[in-house]
């Protein structure tokens, strides 16, 4: 009898048609986890987002969140999950902080300026304010939604006398929460409130601190103002009409109106007396970048340093790429030995961080006991002389640049291939017609986008001068400007030199810097478009 064996084929795990099917069940609760921790933290940031009443922001948090919602919680719009964050940390990292740039040079933001203009009237009312024979007096407490450090800060009060309770702010006095927690004639605790301790609030009352100067409007010429742990409300003789915009004081009867002085508005009388120094934040326009053009502080040495700028990238960028070219042809010759040795060698440089590098340099540069002056035997004031100075930081940035450029020049040599050596060799190229006909445009095809960065690098390279040479050395004739100040050191100078920062001033000279950095960047990327014909 014959036996007739069946084999059955085995059996095929049924795979889920394209676009439907099931979702393995790891990578769906990573999209879920996602998701979710990103709608918690859409729900945290609301409710300081509504108190601060930032209702851009708001829209913006929770369309991005609608979006990543609508993204990733579907299987369609495949190509967007990957484009979505990319799309995202771009504007993020990049967009907003240029177009907020951009906002706060439109503005006169900075010392003196930084509080808007309600607060400074405010202000303006409390400097002038007198205590009455029947001011009411209060028990002080402060609390803060946000940081200890910064605020938005408010006033817990509890009137001595009548033992009413409320909460003040630059903005008026308001009745107190009613889940407030009130004890022994002092507020302890408000539910979303952080409570200051004394010590707190003596540091941040101090001159210059967020509650120097804090005040709560009672009335049109009264306000409530610390004094010491307590709080007791003022009168004052100045009345402001928001209608007229103007203060009038009620003892001579002058009347105050904002004028505009350079960049800062005052309130001054029909003479230009001012009634007090404060001024306050507001919007100026383009005034920022006409400055820039008309200050003769700025005009007059704006030409000689944007000169010296560009000489400083172009040197630093163009002798550190021919020493690290150098260096990577004579140490990529096969009959080089210790190879391994000499690259570790010559890459530590890059490996120490560089404001450690620039500090040391600083030091071999020293009259007295430099190590320059130690070895050469010479007294030579390096850093006293404009060219001596400029000679010692392309020397400095020399040291710190050209391992790097080593290093790409090492793995574009790599990457020539050697058929194309072979056949220049056999007709006839000698070694050096070779490297120059065909290795060193291949490399440079590898590099220029490098050496276009390494330049919008150096143009903006606020370190390798401050921490060298600091700008200098200056002339007696203009401390504003020094010899080797490059336009981001001259303009840190400008706007942060000085007694007061001038922050809206800084951000317009950021822009135009910006803006050059991009157009030189533009026209070198548009002079290395020869390179796309090397094959």
């Amino acid at each position: 009898m014959s036996h007739t064996t069946q084999t059955h084929p085995p059996a095929r795990t049924a795979r889920p048609a394209r676009g439907g099917g099931t979702t393995r069940p790891l990578p769906l609760l990573v999209k879920v986890l996602g998701l979710g921790i990103v709608a918690a933290l859409a729900v945290l940031v609301t409710p300081p987002l509504i108190a601060q009443q930032r209702w851009g922001f708001l829209g913006v948090f929770w369309g991005v969140v609608a979006l990543l919602a609508a993204v990733y919680a579907t299987k369609r719009a495949v190509p967007a999950k990957y484009l979505v964050p990319g799309v995202l940390f771009l504007s993020l990292l990049v967009v907003y902080p240029i177009l907020m740039t951009f906002q706060l040079s439109t503005t006169n933001y900075g010392d003196g300026t930084r509080t808007p203009k309600e607060v400074t009237i405010s202000r303006i009312i409390a400097s002038a304010a007198f205590q009455g024979d029947n001011a009411r007096r209060f028990t002080l407490e402060v609390g803060t939604t946000g940081s200890v450090d910064t605020g938005p800060y408010t006033f817990f009060l509890v009137d001595q006398a009548s033992g009413d309770a409320y909460a003040g702010t630059e903005d008026g006095l308001e009745p107190l929460p009613t889940d407030a927690t009130v004890t022994d004639g002092r507020v302890t605790a408000v539910p979303g409130y952080t409570m200051l301790t004394k010590q707190q609030i003596n540091h941040l009352s101090q001159s210059g601190g967020p509650l120097a100067g804090f005040t709560v409007p009672t009335g049109e010429s009264s306000v409530i103002t610390a004094q010491g742990f307590q709080a007791v409300e003022l009168t004052s003789p100045l009345v402001y009409d928001q209608a007229t915009d103007s203060f009038t004081d009620t003892r001579t009867g002058d009347v105050y109106t904002p004028q505009r002085v350079g960049d800062r508005s005052y309130f001054t009388d029909a003479n230009g007396a001012r009634l007090s120094s404060q001024s306050w934040g507001e919007s100026i326009g383009l005034d920022n970048y006409k400055r820039i053009f008309t200050d003769a502080t700025i005009s007059k040495n704006f030409l000689g340093i944007f000169a010296w700028t560009v000489l400083f990238a172009v040197a630093s960028v163009g002798l550190s790429f021919l020493l690290g070219l150098v260096l990577a042809v004579t140490l990529n010759d096969a009959r080089m030995r210790g190879q391994k040795l000499y690259r570790s060698i010559l890459l530590l440089p890059y490996a120490i961080p560089g404001f450690i590098s620039l500090m040391v340099w600083s030091s071999f540069y020293n009259t007295d006991f430099g190590l320059f002056n130690e070895l050469l035997g010479t007294h030579v004031n390096w850093l006293g002389s404009t060219a001596l100075a400029r000679i010692a930081v392309i020397l400095t940035n020399l040291w710190m640049g050209f391992p790097y450029m080593f290093l790409v020049c090492t793995g574009a040599l790599q990457a020539v291939p050697s058929e194309l050596k072979e056949a220049a060799s056999i007709d006839g190229a000698s070694g050096f017609t070779q490297f120059r006909k065909v290795t060193f445009p291949l490399v440079l095809v590898a590099v220029a986008p490098l050496l276009v960065a390494s330049f919008a690098f150096n143009f903006n390279n606020f370190n390798a001068i401050q921490l060298l040479t600091e700008g200098g050395p200056f002339s007696a004739s203009d401390p504003t400007a020094g010899g080797t100040d490059i336009l981001i050191s001259f303009t840190y100078r400008l706007a942060f030199g000085t007694s007061a920062q001038q922050i809206g001033f800084a951000s317009a000279i950021s822009v135009i810097l910006f803006i050059l950095t991009g157009v030189l960047a533009a026209i070198q990327f548009r002079g290395t478009r020869v390179l796309e014909d090397v094959n």
